[in-house]
């Protein structure tokens, strides 16, 4: 599902493989170990690998770890159409947990699905590499707009 496809960032192009290694920096995504499997316009993948410091007493992954990847690759939906640079927050993040995740990696794929002239709405699925869904979630982001 790889999309060779440049993306637009600081006026010029920086692939996907930059933008793992501008994400390996930030020290709490760095933390959970997010890659980045695909990036299209308006969509992206990732991919967390199980680690059994993500579980929570009884084995189960802990719930934070959907949620920070869901809005992380959420994120990265966006910067891929907006660039690095727009100055966007998480206005709202739903999440509906579905299935215990136990010893299994993490895919998450985020969608745009509107983009209005504040706020920009869409969705994340965390599944298992079979397919099983852990995780739903509904995602706001909001534009800082300096008038």
């Amino acid at each position: 599902m790889y999309n060779a496809r440049v993306l637009r960032f600081f006026g010029d192009y920086m692939l996907r493989e930059e933008l793992q290694s501008r994400l390996d920096a930030m020290e709490f995504v760095r933390f959970y170990g997010l890659h980045i499997e695909s990036l299209e316009p308006n969509r992206c993948m990732t991919r967390i690998a199980y680690q059994k410091k993500l579980e929570r007493p009884g084995g189960i992954v802990a719930g934070p770890t959907f949620m920070m990847t869901a809005d992380v690759t959420f994120w990265l939906a966006l910067v891929g159409e907006l660039g690095v640079d727009t100055p966007l927050v998480t206005a709202n993040l739903q999440s509906a947990f579905l299935h215990a995740c136990r010893e299994e990696d993490i895919i998450c794929e985020a969608r745009v699905l509107k983009f209005g002239r504040r706020l920009i709405y869409g969705t994340a699925e965390c599944r298992s590499p079979r397919g099983d869904l852990f995780t739903h979630h509904t995602v706001t982001y909001a534009r800082i707009i300096r008038e």
